[in-house]
């Protein structure tokens, strides 16, 4: 079986399939032809006209089907950007024949799930990494770094909160029912749950969450808010709505969510879906968000998650449209973000994918991703009880160090 390699022993760029090409493959297919620690050698995707425009636009090849990527040796890893449900079977087949695997979030719906994906990464000495979230973010993984290194004193409470119009974009059937991972609350929360996670410096041992159901004809959770507690005694707020009507972009300048700039069209989502039918809403969704369907290109700024804001025992900060924004005692200071040749965010999922298949510990693992599963099923599940979820803190581990970006688990 392949196993992590340290730096010294690498001596080509992994090869990486990206396996589905909905938005999230076709957004990682642009950034990882750009990228300089990544080579991208093909896709696998079931539509044959998806296929096409792939092979069309980059000149790679496309499977049908995920066998011929698993028995090709001369591939190195795989990103899985297929739907939730797939995740843990498609990974444990990964891990058994050699490939470094990089799985959506959620990296599952299910703790057993996760746990049956790291134990057969590790039982094949191979890489898991669970991204692309926000998690990701240069801002996020700067202000992580910064909390930690004790630059602005002991952190106490996080807020995130993001309104945008996720509900309304066309779906699958499957994503508006939270029995089979639908919803804001296994689709949205979990960048928020990454994010906050990221900068925190300590596990979270509460959960209390509220979510709501507002539109019969998207019969799912569409808003949701939850206090974090954190075995340090920090704390957490998150609220996240995505019922198309304010915008939170309108707070960060017009930049969207991938980091280019927007115009503002409150509510031409829900017009967009209005008359359609199911099978209609899912042909509409593969044709506006498949491969080849949207403009990709490197965004102009860092991405965001709608507004953040950090609270240390000196200071406030939060992400400024290209920088970090710190309030202090002696005014504010607009804190620069290490530049870099790959793209904002998926560049940063990218190269932290890179760094733990040449061997180098990093964040964004199996168990991190594991950890962020189980605090997003505790929001749901409060939500549905009405009653404070507590978790068992994980026992301590070391905190790495790397270059790259935020290290702590």
């Amino acid at each position: 079986m392949t196993k992590p390699m340290p730096p010294h022993e690498v001596t080509r760029r992994p090869r990486l399939v990206i396996v589905g090409l909905g938005l999230a493959g076709g957004a990682m297919a642009a950034a990882a032809q750009a990228h300089p620690r990544i080579e991208l050698v093909g896709a696998v995707e079931p539509d044959p006209a998806i296929r096409e425009r792939f092979t069309a636009v980059t000149g790679l090849p496309a499977y049908a089907d995920l066998d011929p990527v698993l028995a090709d040796p001369e591939v190195d890893a795989v990103y899985l950007a297929t739907p939730h449900q797939l995740h843990a079977e498609q990974t444990v087949r990964s891990a058994a024949a050699g490939k470094h695997i990089l799985v959506e979030k959620p990296m599952a719906l299910t703790v057993a799930d996760c746990d049956a994906m790291v134990a057969a990464a590790d039982a094949a000495g191979v890489a898991l990494v669970v991204g692309h979230t926000h998690g990701f973010s240069p801002a996020v993984a700067e202000i992580g770094r910064l909390v930690r290194s004790g630059a602005f004193g002991r952190l106490g409470m996080i807020a995130a909160w993001n309104y945008t119009d996720f509900l309304y974009r066309p779906r699958r059937p499957e994503e508006l029912d939270t029995s089979r991972g639908g919803g804001i609350l296994f689709n949205q929360i979990p960048h928020q749950v990454d994010m906050i996670r990221t900068i925190a410096t300590a596990p979270v041992t509460s959960v209390r969450a509220h979510a709501v159901r507002l539109d019969p004809a998207r019969p799912t959770e569409g808003a949701a808010t939850a206090l974090l507690g954190f075995a340090d005694g920090a704390a957490a707020t998150l609220t996240y709505s995505g019922y198309d009507h304010f915008d939170s972009d309108e707070l960060h300048d017009w930049v969207a969510e991938g980091g280019s700039v927007k115009t503002p069209a409150h509510g031409s989502a829900r017009a967009g879906l209005a008359d359609l039918s199911a099978e209609a809403e899912r042909q509409a969704r593969t044709d506006r968000l498949s491969f080849g369907r949207r403009k990709v290109a490197r965004p102009a700024h860092q991405p965001h998650f709608g507004e953040l804001v950090v609270t240390c025992a000196g200071a406030d900060l939060r992400p400024g449209t290209d920088d970090v924004v710190a309030y202090t005692d002696a005014g504010v200071r607009h804190l620069p973000l290490t530049e870099h040749q790959w793209w904002p965010g998926r560049g940063d999922v990218l190269a932290e994918f890179a760094a733990a298949i040449d061997g180098t510990p990093v964040v964004h693992d199996g168990r991190f991703g594991r950890d962020t599963v189980i605090v997003s099923l505790a929001i749901a599940e409060s939500a549905r009880t009405g009653q404070e979820i507590r978790l068992e803190a994980p026992e301590p581990t070391p905190t790495p160090e790397t270059t790259e970006g935020p290290v702590h688990v």
